[in-house]
């Protein structure tokens, strides 16, 4: 029997304040809200294009990203190249988004992929990378992976 091969659906993600994730990612991703209910115990809106749905955000918690738990480690969203992480840098420094690393960075001594590294409003480690371009780059980490987010 072979294993089948898995394609990852959408990500759904509990956020402290719904409206406010709404616009985090929307503005990053560009997505549009394909659905939402923004009051009641079942605030929700669903995120992504025309072709589907991307992620789900659920007003169900509060705090922040238990990031000493067992659990989600970051999230990873792959780009075309550089120069769409690039611009992804750019909204999130127009959103005052605080990076764990300086600019974008390789994945690791010698890698050339790579990208920037971040949390959203709710301390959720996220990251956005291309394949290549990262080359030449110095890593930040020396021998440990940049999304281990040391």
């Amino acid at each position: 029997m072979s294993t089948p091969a898995l394609k990852t659906g959408h990500i759904g993600l509990n956020v402290t304040d719904l409206r406010r994730s709404i616009e985090f990612y929307g503005k990053l991703f560009q997505f549009d809200v394909l659905a939402q209910q923004l009051d009641g115990d079942r605030a929700f809106a669903l995120l992504g294009d025309s072709a589907s749905l991307q992620v789900a955000l659920w007003e169900q918690s509060s705090g922040t990203f238990a990031t000493g738990l067992p659990g989600l480690h970051h999230l990873s969203f792959e780009v075309a190249d550089i120069s769409a992480v690039r611009q992804a840098e750019a909204t999130l420094k127009e959103l005052g988004v605080e990076f764990a690393y300086d600019g974008v960075v390789p994945h690791g001594e010698g890698a050339s992929s790579g990208g920037i590294f971040f949390t959203d409003p709710d301390g959720v480690r996220l990251e956005i990378y291309a394949p290549v371009g990262a080359e030449g780059a110095a890593a930040p980490v020396k021998g440990a992976p940049t999304c281990g987010f040391f």
